[in-house]
């Protein structure tokens, strides 16, 4: 799965490609623990801050000010790893910086709305890119349908080997009738995603998914609905399209070796169960296994290495029983 070798696109702000200098050593998640929580507390005072500066039309400044906080200890532990190290990582902040401008002048509303959701969004995926980011990227949409890395998810779901619920997107006008007629008759009997462009995951991530469901249902009121999933493994063909929409789709990505998953949050509010998926969530992420970012209505999970080999025995296990 060779890179493209696209230039960043800094005039438009919408292309990027994961193709960059020679990548670093994936940070060994347990030994970057200490690191890891004291980057994240740093995204988390620079975010407060940052809100505070944010004026309409300041974007130039704020490209300053984070130009020069990246070179910080805190942060700099952190792009140190990724691949391109700290130079390549701020001018990719930078660009997402520059994108949401462009984003807001060109879109009466985007998703991503405030300076800040964009930021910080970017600056925790770096910690998936200290882990992944060195990885070949599935580079177009015929990729991810035809690696022999991925699992066919619906395959599973015939057998009864998953605990989850999706949905793939609506790809004809009978489809797209039938769901703006559900949502109609039932507007809370599903979340509001697009659903999945690629029913295919790795196995890894499929096993985390399953123990989650399983773990959601022990903890969450009676009659929930099983965990549901919005996004799994995506190209960096179709990762361009949604910063197109103005979407904070940032690369490297983590979706684009198969290693993210995208659940929803937001629909369990309704049930009174979003907080103990938060917390279920967090602890995983407390215990070294994934990278968790809140992303609104869904929050993106990132397996790490230090979790994957066990994940992959725990799938194999499942399919063997």
């Amino acid at each position: 799965m060779p890179s493209t070798g696209q230039d960043l696109d800094i005039g438009s702000g919408l292309l990027i490609s994961d193709a960059g200098p020679a990548c670093a050593p994936v940070m060994p998640p347990a030994e970057g623990s200490v690191e890891l929580a004291a980057y994240r507390g740093a995204v988390r005072d620079l975010m407060s801050e940052l809100a505070g500066q944010q004026e309409p039309g300041r974007v130039p400044s704020a490209e300053e000010f984070l130009a020069e906080r990246m070179r910080e200890p805190d942060f700099a532990a952190v792009l140190s790893a990724t691949p391109g190290g700290i130079p390549e990582a701020t001018q990719r902040l930078l660009l997402e910086v520059r994108h949401y401008r462009m984003s807001t002048q060109t879109q009466t509303q985007t998703p991503a709305a405030d300076l800040t959701t964009p930021i910080r969004i970017f600056l925790l995926a770096q910690i998936d890119a200290t882990w992944w980011g060195c990885m070949p990227a599935f580079e177009t949409d015929e990729e991810v349908l035809r690696s022999a890395e991925l699992v066919d998810l619906e395959a599973l779901r015939r057998r009864g080997l998953l605990g989850f619920q999706y949905r793939r997107q609506a790809t004809t006008v009978l489809t797209r009738a039938a769901r703006a007629a559900e949502r109609r008759v039932w507007p809370w009997g599903a979340p509001r995603t697009a659903g999945l462009l690629f029913d295919r995951a790795r196995p890894e991530v499929v096993a985390l998914l399953n123990q989650l469901s399983a773990q959601f249902a022990e903890v969450s009121p009676p009659g929930m609905p099983p965990l549901w999933v919005t996004s799994l493994a995506r190209s960096v063909e179709h990762q361009n399209r949604l910063r197109a929409l103005g979407y904070a789709a940032t690369l490297p990505s983590s979706h684009c070796v198969g290693y993210a998953i995208d659940i929803e949050m937001s629909w369990f509010r309704r049930f009174g169960a979003h907080r103990a998926l938060r917390a279920m969530l967090l602890e995983r992420q407390s215990e070294g296994d994934v990278n968790v970012i809140d992303e609104g209505q869904t929050w993106h999970v990132c397996v790490s290495p230090l979790a994957a080999t066990g994940l992959r025995d725990d799938f194999e296990k499942e399919m063997a029983g």
